[in-house]
C-alpha cells in the first residue's frame, strides 16, 4: 500500500515538471534587458592639478619704535587699513627736544671756536710776512682751524642725530596694509632702536596676496618646461566654504631646491585681493593648469566597469549585442570621466542599466544623452585627485595624479 502512494506522488511530480517545460518552451527566451545608451560627449577640456595651500602676505612688518620713550597717543583703530607714512603712535617728544637743543648749542660753540681759529690763522699769516711770528706758530694756528672744522662737523652730525630722535617719536607706518591691534596703550614705557625693541603692532599687506603650496618634482618639471615654452601657469583658488574656483591668479615663484625628504618643492601663486577678503594664514584649495586645452571624449563615471585589472565600458553594437571595450581613463570633468583611448565618438555606451547588461547578450537600448553641468570657467575643468594635502602650513604631502 505504501509503495502505491510513492508511485502516485512520483507520477504527479513528473507531470508537473513536464507541464512547466512545455509552458517555458511556449513562452520562448526571456526578453532583452532595457538599457540607456548614449554616444560619448566630445568637448575641449583643460587638465588641472589640485593642491591644498595657504595664503601669505606679500609683505609683513612688525612695527617697533626707533627710540625709547613713553607712549603718548595712538592714532589708529585696531584693524584699520593704513597707508605708508601714516602716523600710528606718538611718543613723548620732550626728552628728544631737550637733547636736540643741547646739540644745537654745542654746534654754536664749535662754530665760535672755528671762527676764532680762523681769525688767529689770518693774523699770524700776516705777521709772518714781516717776520713778527715764526712759521711754527702759523702751523699751530692752521692745525687749530682744522680741529675746529672737525668739531663743527661732529656737532652738525650730532644735531642731525638728535633731530632724527625727535622725528622718531612719531611712529609712522613703514608699509601700506591692514594693521593689527595695538600691543601697548598710552602711558607705557617702550624700548626702541633695535630688533629687540617692543612690538607696537603689525602690518600685513592685503592686495595682492600669495597662495603657497607644495608641488611634486614631476609637476615641477612640467611647469618648468611650460615656462620655457612661453606658457604661463594659471591658478584658480576656492575657499573651504566655496563650491567654485572663482579666484584666479598666476604662478610666479618656485623654490630653488626640492626637499629630499618629501620630494616636493614650495611653489607660490599671486592672487588679486582688492577687497581684502583673503587673509594671510587662511587655507584654500588651488588648481594649477597642468596642460593646454585638448579635445576629449567623456562618459559618466558610473558607466565605467572593472574587468579584473582592466577598466571597460559596455558598447552596444548595431544588433543590440553588448561588447565590453577596454579603455584608458583620464581625470574627472564635473562628474564625467575623460576617456583617453579605447572608444570612438560614434560608439553607443551604456549609461544606465549597466548591472543588467552582460557581455555577449542582447539588450533593448533606449537613446539618452550625456550632459555636463556648466561651470563658470571658460573651459571645462578636469579634476584629478588632490595632488597635495596638508595638516599644517608648510607640511604638505604630494600624491600622484592618476587617470584612474
Amino acid at each position: 500500500m505504501r509503495g502505491l502512494k510513492i508511485l502516485a506522488v512520483s507520477v504527479l511530480l513528473t507531470g508537473a515538471l513536464y507541464g512547466c517545460s512545455q509552458r517555458s518552451e511556449a513562452q520562448g527566451p526571456p526578453p532583452a534587458a532595457p538599457v540607456t545608451v548614449a554616444v560619448p560627449l566630445a568637448e575641449r577640456v583643460v587638465d588641472w592639478d589640485d593642491f591644498t595651500g595657504r595664503f601669505e602676505a606679500t609683505s609683513q612688518v612688525e612695527v617697533r619704535a626707533r627710540v625709547g620713550g613713553f607712549v603718548q597717543a595712538v592714532h589708529f583703530r585696531d584693524g584699520d587699513f593704513v597707508r605708508r607714512g601714516q602716523l600710528l603712535f606718538t611718543l613723548d617728544p620732550r626728552p628728544a627736544q631737550a637733547q636736540l637743543a643741547a646739540a644745537r648749542a654745542a654746534l654754536s660753540q664749535a662754530e665760535a671756536q672755528l671762527a676764532l681759529a680762523r681769525t688767529n690763522l689770518t693774523r699770524s699769516e700776516g705777521l709772518l710776512a714781516s717776520q713778527a711770528v715764526s712759521q711754527s706758530e702759523v702751523d699751530t694756528n692752521r692745525g687749530a682751524v682744522e680741529q675746529a672744522e672737525a668739531a663743527v662737523a661732529s656737532a652738525q652730525a650730532n644735531v642731525r642725530a638728535r633731530a632724527l630722535d625727535l622725528e622718531f617719536t612719531r611712529v609712522v607706518a613703514p608699509a601700506s596694509g591692514r594693521v593689527s591691534d595695538r600691543r601697548v596703550d598710552p602711558g607705557n614705557l617702550v624700548a626702541g632702536g633695535s630688533s629687540q625693541a617692543d612690538v607696537l603692532t603689525t602690518i600685513v599687506s592685503s592686495s595682492p596676496i600669495y597662495f603657497v603650496f607644495e608641488a611634486s618634482e614631476a609637476l615641477l618639471l612640467k611647469y618648468q618646461r611650460d615656462a620655457r615654452a612661453g606658457r604661463s601657469a594659471p591658478v584658480r583658488v576656492r575657499l573651504q566654504d566655496e563650491a567654485e574656483f572663482t579666484r584666479s591668479g598666476t604662478l610666479d615663484f618656485t623654490d630653488n631646491a626640492v626637499d629630499p625628504a618629501s620630494g616636493t618643492i614650495r611653489a607660490r601663486a599671486i592672487i588679486p585681493n582688492a577687497d581684502g577678503f583673503l587673509k594671510p594664514g587662511m587655507f584654500a584649495q588651488g588648481r594649477v593648469a597642468g596642460a593646454g586645452a585638448y579635445d576629449a571624449l567623456l562618459v559618466p563615471d558610473s558607466a565605467v566597469a572593472t574587468d579584473q585589472a582592466r577598466r571597460v565600458v559596455m558598447v552596444v553594437n548595431a544588433d543590440g549585442t553588448v561588447t565590453p571595450t577596454p579603455v584608458q581613463l583620464g581625470p574627472l570633468v564635473d562628474g564625467l570621466r575623460v576617456i583617453r583611448s579605447g572608444i570612438r565618438p560614434t560608439d553607443r555606451i551604456i549609461i544606465d542599466g549597466l548591472q543588467r547588461a552582460m557581455p555577449g547578450m542582447k539588450v533593448q537600448p533606449t537613446n539618452g544623452r550625456i550632459q555636463r553641468q556648466a561651470r563658470p570657467e571658460q573651459a571645462p575643468v578636469t579634476t584629478a585627485p588632490p595632488a597635495a594635502t596638508g595638516t599644517s602650513a608648510g607640511a604638505l604631502t604630494q600624491s600622484t595624479v592618476s587617470g584612474d
